[in-house]
Protein backbone atom coordinates (compact mmCIF):
# COMPACT_ATOMS: atom_id res chain seq x y z
CA UNK A 1 0.00 0.00 0.00
CA UNK A 2 0.99 3.62 -0.44
CA UNK A 3 2.65 5.28 2.55
CA UNK A 4 1.69 8.80 1.49
CA UNK A 5 0.17 10.83 4.31
CA UNK A 6 -2.44 13.53 3.80
CA UNK A 7 -3.52 15.91 6.55
CA UNK A 8 -7.07 17.18 7.04
CA UNK A 9 -7.64 20.26 9.20
CA UNK A 10 -11.28 21.18 9.92
CA UNK A 11 -11.46 24.94 10.49
CA UNK A 12 -15.14 25.75 10.16
CA UNK A 13 -16.00 26.21 13.84
CA UNK A 14 -17.64 29.35 15.19
CA UNK A 15 -15.41 29.63 18.31
CA UNK A 16 -18.46 30.38 20.45
CA UNK A 17 -16.69 29.65 23.74
CA UNK A 18 -13.75 31.88 22.83
CA UNK A 19 -15.75 35.09 22.54
CA UNK A 20 -16.77 37.55 19.81
CA UNK A 21 -13.68 36.93 17.66
CA UNK A 22 -12.61 33.72 15.93
CA UNK A 23 -9.83 31.98 17.83
CA UNK A 24 -8.20 30.79 14.60
CA UNK A 25 -7.57 34.41 13.60
CA UNK A 26 -5.84 35.31 16.86
CA UNK A 27 -2.21 36.42 16.71
CA UNK A 28 0.26 33.83 17.93
CA UNK A 29 3.78 35.17 17.57
CA UNK A 30 2.97 37.24 14.48
CA UNK A 31 0.88 34.60 12.70
CA UNK A 32 -2.73 33.46 13.14
CA UNK A 33 -3.42 30.33 15.16
CA UNK A 34 -4.64 28.55 12.02
CA UNK A 35 -1.40 29.22 10.15
CA UNK A 36 0.62 27.93 13.08
CA UNK A 37 -1.33 24.68 13.06
CA UNK A 38 -0.92 24.21 9.31
CA UNK A 39 2.82 24.95 9.48
CA UNK A 40 3.29 21.92 11.74
CA UNK A 41 2.82 19.73 8.66
CA UNK A 42 3.62 21.95 5.66
CA UNK A 43 7.38 21.43 5.67
CA UNK A 44 7.35 17.69 6.42
CA UNK A 45 8.73 15.42 3.72
CA UNK A 46 6.31 12.66 4.70
CA UNK A 47 3.20 14.81 4.14
CA UNK A 48 1.91 14.71 0.57
CA UNK A 49 -0.75 17.38 1.01
CA UNK A 50 -3.01 19.30 3.38
CA UNK A 51 -6.74 20.03 3.07
CA UNK A 52 -8.22 22.83 5.18
CA UNK A 53 -12.02 22.88 5.50
CA UNK A 54 -13.34 26.38 6.12
CA UNK A 55 -16.86 27.64 6.82
CA UNK A 56 -19.84 26.12 5.02
CA UNK A 57 -21.66 29.36 4.24
CA UNK A 58 -20.64 30.89 0.90
CA UNK A 59 -20.15 34.41 2.28
CA UNK A 60 -18.26 33.23 5.35
CA UNK A 61 -16.08 30.94 3.24
CA UNK A 62 -15.30 33.81 0.88
CA UNK A 63 -14.15 35.94 3.81
CA UNK A 64 -12.15 33.01 5.20
CA UNK A 65 -10.45 32.47 1.85
CA UNK A 66 -9.64 36.17 1.59
CA UNK A 67 -8.05 36.19 5.05
CA UNK A 68 -6.17 32.92 4.85
CA UNK A 69 -6.10 31.74 1.24
CA UNK A 70 -2.89 33.44 0.07
CA UNK A 71 -0.78 32.16 2.98
CA UNK A 72 -2.33 28.69 2.99
CA UNK A 73 -1.79 28.49 -0.75
CA UNK A 74 1.90 29.25 -0.23
CA UNK A 75 1.97 26.39 2.26
CA UNK A 76 0.55 24.05 -0.38
CA UNK A 77 -2.92 23.66 1.12
CA UNK A 78 -6.15 22.87 -0.64
CA UNK A 79 -9.16 24.82 0.66
CA UNK A 80 -12.72 23.55 0.69
CA UNK A 81 -16.01 24.51 2.28
CA UNK A 82 -16.67 22.59 5.45
CA UNK A 83 -19.79 21.15 7.02
CA UNK A 84 -22.85 23.11 7.97
CA UNK A 85 -23.31 21.86 11.51
CA UNK A 86 -20.54 19.64 12.86
CA UNK A 87 -16.82 19.03 12.80
CA UNK A 88 -17.41 15.57 11.36
CA UNK A 89 -19.25 17.08 8.40
CA UNK A 90 -16.21 19.29 7.74
CA UNK A 91 -13.87 16.30 7.81
CA UNK A 92 -16.18 14.46 5.41
CA UNK A 93 -16.12 17.42 3.03
CA UNK A 94 -12.31 17.53 3.19
CA UNK A 95 -11.99 13.80 2.49
CA UNK A 96 -13.46 14.40 -0.96
CA UNK A 97 -10.34 16.45 -1.75
CA UNK A 98 -7.85 13.80 -0.60
CA UNK A 99 -6.58 11.68 -3.53
CA UNK A 100 -7.77 8.08 -3.72
CA UNK A 101 -4.19 6.81 -3.61
CA UNK A 102 -3.46 8.32 -0.19
CA UNK A 103 -2.17 5.67 2.20
CA UNK A 104 -2.89 7.46 5.47
CA UNK A 105 -4.93 10.45 6.59
CA UNK A 106 -4.16 12.48 9.70
CA UNK A 107 -6.91 14.71 11.11
CA UNK A 108 -5.76 17.63 13.25
CA UNK A 109 -7.64 20.30 15.17
CA UNK A 110 -7.08 23.75 13.69
CA UNK A 111 -6.86 25.12 17.23
CA UNK A 112 -3.89 22.93 18.29
CA UNK A 113 -0.86 24.99 17.23
CA UNK A 114 1.54 23.68 19.91
CA UNK A 115 1.87 20.08 18.73
CA UNK A 116 5.50 19.00 18.88
CA UNK A 117 7.42 17.57 15.96
CA UNK A 118 8.38 14.65 18.18
CA UNK A 119 4.73 13.74 18.78
CA UNK A 120 3.91 13.92 15.07
CA UNK A 121 6.95 11.77 14.29
CA UNK A 122 5.79 9.15 16.80
CA UNK A 123 2.24 9.08 15.47
CA UNK A 124 3.24 8.89 11.81
CA UNK A 125 5.84 6.20 12.41
CA UNK A 126 3.43 4.10 14.46
CA UNK A 127 0.72 4.43 11.80
CA UNK A 128 2.95 3.48 8.89
CA UNK A 129 4.21 0.45 10.79
CA UNK A 130 0.62 -0.59 11.56
CA UNK A 131 -0.35 -0.45 7.88
CA UNK A 132 -3.79 -0.10 6.30
CA UNK A 133 -5.64 -0.83 9.54
CA UNK A 134 -3.87 1.94 11.44
CA UNK A 135 -5.92 3.95 13.92
CA UNK A 136 -3.45 5.81 16.11
CA UNK A 137 -4.39 8.65 18.47
CA UNK A 138 -2.44 10.55 21.15
CA UNK A 139 -3.79 10.67 24.67
CA UNK A 140 -2.91 11.48 28.26
CA UNK A 141 -4.01 9.62 31.37
CA UNK A 142 -6.72 11.46 33.28
CA UNK A 143 -5.24 12.46 36.64
CA UNK A 144 -7.97 14.78 37.95
CA UNK A 145 -11.10 13.56 39.72
CA UNK A 146 -13.95 13.50 37.18
CA UNK A 147 -17.50 14.36 38.27
CA UNK A 148 -20.75 14.36 36.33
CA UNK A 149 -22.72 17.56 36.92
CA UNK A 150 -26.14 18.93 36.02
CA UNK A 151 -26.42 21.13 32.95
CA UNK A 152 -28.30 23.91 34.77
CA UNK A 153 -26.67 26.34 37.17
CA UNK A 154 -28.28 26.97 40.54
CA UNK A 155 -27.82 29.75 43.08
CA UNK A 156 -25.52 28.56 45.86
CA UNK A 157 -26.68 31.21 48.37
CA UNK A 158 -29.62 30.55 50.74
CA UNK A 159 -32.87 32.47 50.20
CA UNK A 160 -32.94 35.92 51.81
CA UNK A 161 -36.32 37.68 52.34
CA UNK A 162 -34.73 41.13 52.12
CA UNK A 163 -32.93 40.19 48.94
CA UNK A 164 -36.22 38.96 47.50
CA UNK A 165 -37.85 42.32 48.26
CA UNK A 166 -34.95 44.24 46.74
CA UNK A 167 -34.85 41.98 43.72
CA UNK A 168 -31.28 40.95 44.37
CA UNK A 169 -29.93 44.47 43.96
CA UNK A 170 -26.51 44.97 45.47
CA UNK A 171 -26.04 41.30 46.33
CA UNK A 172 -23.68 39.14 44.35
CA UNK A 173 -25.02 35.77 43.21
CA UNK A 174 -22.92 32.62 43.34
CA UNK A 175 -24.01 29.88 40.96
CA UNK A 176 -22.79 26.37 40.37
CA UNK A 177 -23.84 23.03 38.90
CA UNK A 178 -24.91 20.22 41.18
CA UNK A 179 -22.75 17.09 41.25
CA UNK A 180 -24.64 13.99 40.08
CA UNK A 181 -21.86 11.48 40.55
CA UNK A 182 -18.13 10.76 40.54
CA UNK A 183 -16.68 8.69 37.71
CA UNK A 184 -14.02 6.02 38.00
CA UNK A 185 -11.05 7.48 36.12
CA UNK A 186 -9.28 4.11 35.84
CA UNK A 187 -8.44 3.54 32.20
CA UNK A 188 -9.60 7.00 31.12
CA UNK A 189 -7.47 9.09 28.78
CA UNK A 190 -7.93 12.59 27.38
CA UNK A 191 -7.50 12.23 23.64
CA UNK A 192 -5.73 14.77 21.41
CA UNK A 193 -4.93 15.21 17.73
CA UNK A 194 -3.48 14.58 15.20
CA UNK A 195 -5.26 11.26 14.84
CA UNK A 196 -3.82 9.07 12.09
CA UNK A 197 -5.69 6.38 10.18
CA UNK A 198 -5.31 4.13 7.19
CA UNK A 199 -7.08 6.09 4.45
CA UNK A 200 -9.44 3.28 3.46
CA UNK A 201 -10.41 2.72 7.10
CA UNK A 202 -11.15 6.40 7.71
CA UNK A 203 -13.25 6.66 4.54
CA UNK A 204 -15.18 3.57 5.66
CA UNK A 205 -15.80 5.20 9.04
CA UNK A 206 -17.10 8.36 7.39
CA UNK A 207 -19.43 6.37 5.13
CA UNK A 208 -21.50 5.56 8.23
CA UNK A 209 -24.48 7.54 9.43
CA UNK A 210 -25.10 9.43 11.55
CA UNK A 211 -21.83 11.34 11.91
CA UNK A 212 -22.50 12.14 15.55
CA UNK A 213 -19.04 11.90 17.08
CA UNK A 214 -16.73 14.27 18.90
CA UNK A 215 -13.60 12.89 17.27
CA UNK A 216 -12.63 10.76 14.29
CA UNK A 217 -11.56 7.79 16.39
CA UNK A 218 -15.11 7.41 17.69
CA UNK A 219 -16.38 6.84 14.15
CA UNK A 220 -13.56 4.39 13.47
CA UNK A 221 -14.44 2.49 16.65
CA UNK A 222 -17.93 1.87 15.25
CA UNK A 223 -16.45 -0.04 12.31
CA UNK A 224 -15.06 -2.59 14.76
CA UNK A 225 -11.46 -1.53 14.17
CA UNK A 226 -9.05 -1.30 17.10
CA UNK A 227 -7.93 2.23 17.96
CA UNK A 228 -4.55 2.49 19.69
CA UNK A 229 -3.68 5.33 22.05
CA UNK A 230 -0.04 6.41 22.22
CA UNK A 231 1.45 8.84 24.70
CA UNK A 232 0.32 12.41 24.00
CA UNK A 233 1.89 15.69 25.05
CA UNK A 234 0.72 17.99 27.84
CA UNK A 235 1.78 20.99 25.74
CA UNK A 236 -0.49 19.88 22.89
CA UNK A 237 -3.39 22.00 24.11
CA UNK A 238 -6.51 22.93 22.19
CA UNK A 239 -7.29 26.64 22.25
CA UNK A 240 -10.88 27.05 23.39
CA UNK A 241 -10.81 30.13 25.64
CA UNK A 242 -8.70 33.32 25.83
CA UNK A 243 -6.87 31.71 28.76
CA UNK A 244 -5.83 28.86 26.47
CA UNK A 245 -4.43 31.38 24.00
CA UNK A 246 -2.33 32.93 26.77
CA UNK A 247 -1.07 29.47 27.69
CA UNK A 248 -0.21 28.70 24.06
CA UNK A 249 1.86 31.89 23.92
CA UNK A 250 3.80 30.76 26.97
CA UNK A 251 4.35 27.29 25.51
CA UNK A 252 5.65 28.74 22.24
CA UNK A 253 7.50 31.54 24.05
CA UNK A 254 5.86 34.34 22.06
CA UNK A 255 4.41 37.60 23.30
CA UNK A 256 0.89 38.90 22.97
CA UNK A 257 0.63 41.53 20.23
CA UNK A 258 0.44 45.21 21.01
CA UNK A 259 -2.89 46.90 20.29
CA UNK A 260 -1.52 48.28 17.03
CA UNK A 261 0.00 44.98 15.90
CA UNK A 262 -3.20 43.11 16.66
CA UNK A 263 -5.03 44.97 13.89
CA UNK A 264 -2.63 44.16 11.10
CA UNK A 265 -3.76 42.14 8.09
CA UNK A 266 -2.23 38.66 7.98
Amino acid sequence: MSETIWVVIPAAGQSQRFGPTNKLDQDLGGRPVLHRSVELFASRDDVAGIVVAGPHDDEAFGAFRERHGPKLGMLGCRLCQGGQNTRAESVLAALAHVPDDAGFIAVHDAARPCTSERLIDRLFETATRAGAGAAIVPGLDVTETIKRVASERVDATPPDPIDAILGGAGREKYAGRAVQGTLDRTGLVAVQTPQVFGAILLRKAYAQTPLDATDDAQLVERTGATVLVVEGDSHNIKITTPHDLDLARRILNVKAPTLRAAHKRF
